[in-house]
């Protein structure tokens, strides 16, 4: 079993005992999922970095893809409570988040709160974008405090508590876009790709077969949460540091010396959280690989993800086909 470690913002010697079952059990929960879903190994991996950092994903990605599989089978890996909400534009906030309702003993009544499907360790948000702005802002709320306010009553949500929601980019009729101050919650934004030809041959041969895919557990919660209070206390280097701070700085149009492609097609640019979410993610990345500190090369791995829902493009952007991970990229060359 994993320890809690200790609470020093540094690697003690238990904390290296801890970051070595990370390392081993990162590589179980990644074949565990690939029991059920084919490739998307990059997609898995950005998952598991969300997990190990406390923090909530926004899967982007056609319908098929395997979105729904991917966070239903993570859960079961980790034997964590799912709760699936799928959205629509009749949805209530109450539907999420529960309600009071009347209950009668011995001829007494009262009211008695009712969970929502929030009330689970991970919850998936399906087409949260297919949901009027009160009911998602009620999510979104929930994700921010980790606690649900019905009536007067405050419930905190389990812990550990994560979302991945999921937004099908080809579909708008009928949806309601996530404000830029709402996506800011998210601390990844995954795009889900379709599979290679060898690996779309194994889907089609696997998910025709009858047997549906057996995943045995691999993390109980109490693990999961030790991982998430390690995270935090991973060092990283002043030159990660640097990094990240110099390439959410540069993501934005007003500051010195930017990128003529930020100058030219953005209209906004990330905020602090940027920072503090790459960072985060940073050493989320390095404890699932078992070292001791997070460095630049965690910072690059992870600038993409960790930024593309945090700018917002021109329409200049959209006339000329220039696309976030375009800007992005070229912010990276800008920054060095």
């Amino acid at each position: 079993m994993i320890s809690a470690g200790s609470t020093d913002d540094a690697v003690t010697p238990s904390d290296a005992e801890l970051l070595e079952h990370t390392a081993e059990a990162a590589h179980r929960l990644r074949n565990a999922v690939a029991a059920a879903v084919v490739g998307q190994d990059e997609v898995v991996e950005a998952m598991l970095i969300t997990l190990a950092a406390r923090g909530h994903a926004l899967l982007v990605g056609v319908p098929g893809l395997a979105k729904t599989l991917l966070v239903s089978s993570l859960a079961k890996a980790l034997d964590l409570s799912f709760g699936r909400v799928q959205f629509t534009p009749d949805l209530l906030p109450a539907d999420i988040t529960g309600t009071d309702v009347l209950h009668e003993q011995h001829g007494t009544r009262s009211l008695r709160f009712q969970p929502g499907p929030i009330f689970h360790n991970l919850v998936l948000a399906d087409e949260v974008n297919r949901t009027p702005p009160k009911t998602q802002a009620a999510l979104l709320e929930a994700m921010q405090e980790r606690k649900v306010t019905v009536g007067t009553t405050t419930h905190s949500l389990p812990d550990p508590f994560q979302v991945f929601a999921t937004r099908n980019p080809i579909e708008q009729e009928g949806t309601y876009p996530l404000p830029e101050a709402q996506l800011d919650r998210f601390l990844l934004e995954i795009h889900v790709s379709y599979p290679s030809e060898i690996e779309e041959r194994e889907v089609a041969r696997r998910t025709t077969s009858g047997k549906p895919p057996a995943i045995t557990p691999v993390l109980r919660a109490g693990e999961v949460r030790a991982i998430g209070q390690l995270v935090p206390r991973i060092p990283v280097t002043d030159e990660a540091v640097e990094l990240a701070v110099r390439v959410v700085r540069a993501t934005r149009p007003t500051s010195d010396r930017v990128a003529p492609e930020v100058r030219d097609y953005v209209r906004y640019g990330a905020g602090p959280r940027g920072s503090q979410a790459l960072v985060l993610a940073a050493k989320a990345r390095a404890a699932l690989r078992g070292e001791a500190a997070a460095d630049v090369d965690d910072v690059r791995a992870l600038l993409i993800p960790a930024l593309r829902h945090r700018i917002v493009l021109s329409y200049r952007a959209e006339a000329d086909g220039v696309r976030d991970i375009d800007v992005l990229r070229a912010v990276e060359r800008a920054a060095g």
